[in-house]
């Protein structure tokens, strides 16, 4: 071969390999150009990149600042890059893109590692970066074939250097912790923090983020609950990759790296766990109704589960965690002990018939309660006949019981735990602020996820005593009374249409036949003079004067109502005698502020509901009365046992059988009530002594109070007392000559019966 035939061969190479290098940039370049343009399927847009089609959970926040819950179907919240601790992002770039500042979206060098690694069968590394896997996340890939999965990863490559064009590296870092899965229904980084430690992303210390960083690469495999082996290796291993890129110092890493993994605050978020459980299923209902009339700026309605919505509520993590420990503490220490021990030995037990329907009667109720079970609604909804559901019902199955230190996994019949449940004794709690209405604290029962029925707002039971304010409130509205009025301490009756009296008995024999003030009949709880007052009010009056306090609940007009016949709400009595504190106003209790949008914008706020139900004068007269009931009436324990001198207004009740026990006190900052009972009416303490509101709820009222008096931060002061209206009263206030000889605790019973 001649030399000019080799020239020109080499020639024809060197023109080959360029035009072969040449077309396959112009190549790439128009496959990549195409990809950007959607010529081969669908991109995503800029403005689905800033705004992926991602389920954010809606949060609900509490007046100061704590997270108390979210309604999701991913529970999944978005964080800001500078809320992140600095060991986080250490231990994210250490170990998934230690050259992510550096690189455009796509990391060459890393790539050519793998390519490597697939010629030389030495594989030493994946080769996408975080922003790729972002843009993975955001856009997942789904069951696809090989070429398939070859042309999405060069759209996640597109995507990438869209991404990295469009947003700072510490978004597209935030973007990225905010969209991986972490297992355990937690979605993002915010969620993540909250599930494994219950505590806020800028509270994770070093080994908590190194667990968190490892743990996304495969969720379940080093889940630190199912594996915790294999979460502890991971962990140790995003320290080593932290401390090769001198994020930490040897010594640190030989520390942190022994430390074990904690998960005793691991709590899986969802509406059966964490605080206010009663209250955030309220707000669901309540949230749910308001999505329907509030919509997006695309005209469509917001959704609850998927919107990002923040609902800053009234509650108070604080006072909220107070009210619940006073509830556990009175009902699983000291009332259900006593309530098992008081009904040792009965076979019945704890319902109270007459002996010869006694059968009958709780068999009825059980079964009742078997129809009103979940279980029950489900196997009759899938067509299975009732015998089988009886049998099912009577078959014993493994399940876990409430108990009051924690559940119980036993062997028993669901019939028997419907028994079981029977004697449990249930309870309710509201408190809100006079002035702005703000529910402070509110607890619909004793454990969300055994007792869904709630007693805060639900619930209707018959109110005793407690009604008694309303009646007085009317005798001191009118102008004819006083609370120093004085009435002959007899039974009275009044003629009803039928032809028939009503005439009502009193528990207590002190003073009768005697001339008594109404403030001491109110504070020893007196139902002839409640019945003397009712032969001069009409039952329409009395209820007219309980719509003007808030109460919607239907009244019979019937005298009874008096000592507390109907049925109420612990909600509807808790505004009504919040009335006396905020100066004669209703004031509708308020349980959100404002909610905002994903991005922080204000949708909506929300102002308190008032309206003039009495006068000030009247308001202020009512609350010396009801202040007797706690110096030297049926409230009088909160001083003798629980030492409150400062100035409380109260009323207790107790309705028939001591099925119901009551109380409400209100202090100048705050109103509280407090709801005890069984979930049936029929089973109840035998004695007024044990079953009176005075036992039953007074010292929940008590506990919580004294924790809510006790930390300096909620600023509650016991020497505060009621602020006198403006107008001077022209009646006696100072009516205390009876005081003395009654500091005795007194027992009280309503019999409503003719």
């Amino acid at each position: 071969m001649g030399t000019s035939e080799k020239k020109r061969r080499r020639i024809n190479y060197i023109v080959r390999f360029w035009v072969i290098y040449l077309f396959s940039i112009v190549l790439a370049f128009l496959i990549f150009f195409g990809i950007s343009q959607s010529w081969f399927g669908y991109m995503p847009s800029f403005e689905e990149l800033e705004n992926p089609e991602r389920n954010l959970a809606s949060e609900v926040y509490s007046s100061d600042s704590y997270l108390l819950g979210t309604y999701y179907i991913e529970n999944r919240s978005d964080i800001h890059f500078n809320d992140l601790p600095p060991h986080l992002v250490q231990a994210l770039l250490a170990t998934e893109d230690i050259r992510f500042r550096d690189h455009a979206g796509v990391d060459v060098k890393a790539l050519g590692r793998v390519a490597y690694g697939l010629v030389t069968g030495n594989y030493s590394g994946g080769g996408s970066t975080l922003t790729q896997q972002l843009a993975k996340n955001l856009f997942p890939r789904g069951n696809l074939t090989k070429w398939q999965l070859v042309g999405r990863k060069l759209k996640e490559w597109v995507t990438a250097i869209k991404l990295e064009k469009n947003y700072s590296k510490e978004e597209i870092m935030a973007m990225y912790l905010n969209t991986v899965s972490y297992g355990h229904h937690a979605f993002g980084i915010k969620s993540a923090s909250r599930t494994f430690f219950n505590k806020s992303v800028d509270s994770l210390n070093l080994q908590e983020s190194a667990l968190l960083v490892g743990v996304v690469n495969a969720p379940t495999w080093y889940s630190p609950v199912r594996n915790p082996e294999r979460a502890l290796n991971r962990r140790n291993l995003v320290l080593a990759q932290m401390l090769k890129y001198d994020f930490v110092s040897d010594s640190i890493y030989d520390t942190v790296s022994r430390i074990p993994i904690d998960m005793s605050n691991f709590n899986i978020q969802d509406h059966t766990s964490g605080m206010a459980r009663y209250f955030r299923e309220y707000l669901r209902s309540e949230m749910k109704d308001w999505c329907k009339q509030h919509y997006r700026p695309d005209g469509t309605p917001y959704n609850l589960y998927k919107d990002g919505l923040r609902i800053y509520t009234t509650i108070d993590s604080r006072m909220q965690r107070y009210a619940e420990e006073a509830m556990m503490e009175h009902l699983g220490s000291d009332l259900q002990p006593s309530f098992y021990k008081h009904w040792e030995g009965y076979t019945w037990a704890p319902f109270v018939f007459e002996k010869d329907v006694i059968d009958d009667q709780i068999e009825k109720l059980i079964k009742q309660a078997m129809r009103r079970s979940e279980r029950y609604r489900k196997m009759n909804a899938a067509g299975i006949a009732v015998d089988s559901i009886e049998l099912v019902f009577d078959t014993p199955a493994q399940m876990s019981v409430f108990s009051w230190n924690g559940p119980i996994d036993t062997l028993m019949t669901p019939m028997d735990s419907i028994r079981y449940y029977k004697h449990i004794l249930q309870a309710g709690l509201l408190s809100l602020e006079p002035n702005t209405g703000e529910v402070k604290a509110y607890v619909g029962g004793i454990d969300y996820l055994y007792f869904k029925y709630d007693h805060a707002t639900q619930s209707r039971r018959q109110v005793g005593s407690t009604f008694k304010p309303f009646l007085y409130t009317l005798a001191m509205q009118e102008g004819e009374f006083s609370p120093c009025y004085e009435v002959a301490n007899i039974q009275y009756t009044v003629d009803l249409p039928t032809g028939d009296i009503w005439a009502p008995r009193n528990s207590s024999t002190a003073r009768v036949g005697e001339m008594v003030t109404l403030k001491w009949a109110l504070a020893n709880s007196n139902n002839w003079i409640s019945a003397f007052l009712m032969r001069r009010y009409s039952p329409l009056s009395v209820i007219k004067m309980a719509r003007n306090m808030g109460v919607k609940s239907s009244i019979d007009p019937v005298p009874s109502i008096a000592l507390g016949s109907c049925d109420l709400s612990l909600y509807e009595m808790v505004g009504a005698m919040n009335t006396f504190a905020s100066k004669g106003m209703y004031v509708k209790p308020l349980f959100i502020t404002r909610i905002e949008d994903k991005n922080g914008n204000v949708i909506e706020s929300f102002v308190p509901e008032r309206k003039e139900a009495m006068s000030e004068e009247t308001a202020f007269m009512m609350l010396e009365l009801m202040k007797g009931v706690v110096e030297s009436g049926t409230g009088i324990r909160l001083r003798l046992t629980y030492g409150y001198n400062n100035p409380v207004a109260g009323k207790t009740g107790t309705t028939q059988n001591q099925s119901d026990g009551w109380f409400m006190g209100i202090i100048p900052e705050l109103t509280t009530g407090v709801w005890v009972g069984c979930e049936d009416r029929s089973a109840h303490f035998r004695t007024i002594t044990l079953g009176q509101g005075a036992n039953m709820a007074l010292p929940i009222w008590a506990k919580y109070m004294q924790k809510v008096y006790d930390d300096p931060y909620l600023n509650y002061f016991r020497g505060d007392d009621f602020e006198r209206p403006l107008k001077e009263l022209s009646v006696e206030l100072d009516c205390d000559k009876y005081g003395k000889e009654n500091e005795e605790e007194e027992k009280e019973v309503d019999n409503f019966e003719f």
